[in-house]
């Protein structure tokens, strides 16, 4: 289970992440069902990825799978191509999600957006690394 001060813990290590970068970031953190418990939108980033990070985290958990991961078996022709159509529409195929583990299940999941991919994985990276 994360707490309400797990997920804060974890959004506080994901912002100084995204303040080393250089990019504000929309930084969101789901349960084991996929429900929020937290977000966070820093100075200056884009309101249009406030729903993103939030989607990215439910992917994540939905499918205990970094969406980075996910996006690439869901390309035309590979096995999990037209996945972004299911869940009405609650699915995302860009990096920036992970599963949060705690002895080994997945009990969460992390979901930044406001950058480009590589910046939303590495700052997701660094919140899941303080649970």
């Amino acid at each position: 289970m994360i707490t309400l001060n797990d997920a804060r813990r974890i959004i506080a290590a994901a912002e100084q992440k995204a303040e080393e970068i250089g990019q504000p970031m929309n930084i969101a953190v789901a349960d084991a069902g996929g429900n929020l418990i937290s977000h966070v939108r820093m100075d200056g980033a884009w309101i249009g990825s406030i729903d993103i990070s939030i989607k990215k985290a439910y992917t994540s958990r939905a499918f205990d799978i970094a969406t980075k991961d996910l996006a690439e078996h869901s390309q035309s022709g590979n096995q999990f191509f037209g996945i972004h159509a299911s869940n009405d529409g609650k699915i995302m195929i860009f990096a920036g999600g992970i599963p949060l583990k705690k002895d080994g299940k997945v009990v969460g999941a992390i979901g930044v957006s406001g950058g480009s991919g590589e910046q939303d994985h590495a700052v997701a990276e660094a919140g899941a690394a303080a649970l």
